[in-house]
């Protein structure tokens, strides 16, 4: 049919790309607007850098380790335990006993107290009559072949010391005093026997050497059994009871000061030799070295050598020996 109004042809060729932008514009009404970015502000151009001297080149750094982060934290350790395995003890070794203390060395002299103002001096001693009167000092005692004392020696003393003269009395007629500051000799003797100024005595002539019943004490050698030389007697202590407790040797040598010592009178024995009667004393060099000082009154300590036990000779071989006897101190027994 051909009525109505013509329709151009060119409006379906511009329809089909029309429907296509209309679909692309719809699509976009369903995307949220995009946000509006504000412009920066221009920067203002800056002077140009001065270019600086080139630098030296350092040393490369050393890369460090990688910092743990703060989240990463290590995991606790679970605790290890190490099982401890004791050693058994070690056995003790069975304790020696302690050796047996070494004995003391036997001692080379007993020694004995004598206290002062228990004994007198019998050396120049002061002797008088029962009336008080002194009439001489003693100078020796003639001791006989038992070791008891059998005479005394006096000097008699003369008129102003003239007429001095020696005489024996018997020792029984002798009493010591041991009150210091008196006479320490009294003669008690028989009218006839006391001796006068200026008269005879008793005993005008005395031998002055040994022989073979009698020995006077004072400058007497002393020696040992052996034949060898202790010392040279210079005094002699009596007790109260007119008994001689000890006799003072001089032990010093020819280059030596002055040495003496005490001896206990019972320690001498008396021994008939070529004729005459001599004292013996078994006191060797180094007990006379152990042996104290002599001091004038003073605590006297006489020496006594020590005995030297010898081990009895056994039955068998097997038998042991006896132990010898502890002796004494070498510095005495008070």
């Amino acid at each position: 049919m051909r009525g109505g109004f013509a329709r151009p042809l060119g409006t379906f060729a511009f329809s089909l790309p029309l429907l296509l932008l209309l679909a692309l514009s719809g699509c976009s009404l369903f995307n949220p607007p995009a946000p509006v970015v504000e412009a920066a502000p221009p920067v203002a151009a800056s002077a140009p850098e001065v270019a600086s001297e080139p630098e030296a080149a350092s040393a490369p750094e050393v890369a460090s380790a990688p910092e743990a982060t703060i989240e990463e934290k290590p995991l606790p350790r679970k605790p290890h335990f190490t099982l401890l395995r004791r050693r058994p003890p070690a056995p003790r070794r069975p304790e020696r006993p302690a050796p047996p203390p070494a004995p003391a060395p036997a001692p080379l002299v007993t020694t004995r107290a004598i206290e002062h103002g228990t004994y007198r001096t019998l050396l120049d001693s002061a002797v008088q009559k029962t009336d008080h009167k002194v009439v001489g000092h003693a100078v020796d005692l003639v001791a006989g072949p038992d070791g008891k004392p059998v005479e005394i020696v006096v000097n008699l003393q003369g008129f102003m010391g003239i007429g001095d003269r020696k005489a024996g009395f018997p020792w029984s007629a002798v009493r010591v005093n041991t009150e210091l500051g008196t006479p320490a000799i009294t003669l008690a003797l028989a009218p006839n026997q006391v001796p006068q100024p200026g008269g005879a005595a008793p005993q005008e002539k005395l031998p002055d050497e040994a022989g073979p019943t009698r020995l006077p004490m004072l400058d007497a050698d002393i020696e040992r059994a052996d034949g060898g030389s202790v010392g040279r007697v210079v005094d002699v202590l009596l007790d109260s009871s007119a008994s001689p407790l000890a006799v003072v040797l001089d032990v010093s040598g020819t280059l030596e000061k002055r040495h003496t010592i005490a001896a206990n009178w019972s320690a001498l024995h008396f021994v008939t030799k070529n004729h005459r009667l001599t004292a013996q004393l078994d006191l060797n060099a180094q007990q006379i070295g152990a042996s104290p000082r002599y001091a004038s009154g003073d605590l006297v300590l006489a020496v006594t050598p020590a005995a030297q036990t010898r081990p009895a000779a056994s039955a068998s071989a097997s038998a042991p020996a006896p132990a010898s006897t502890p002796a004494a101190s070498a510095h005495g027994v008070k």
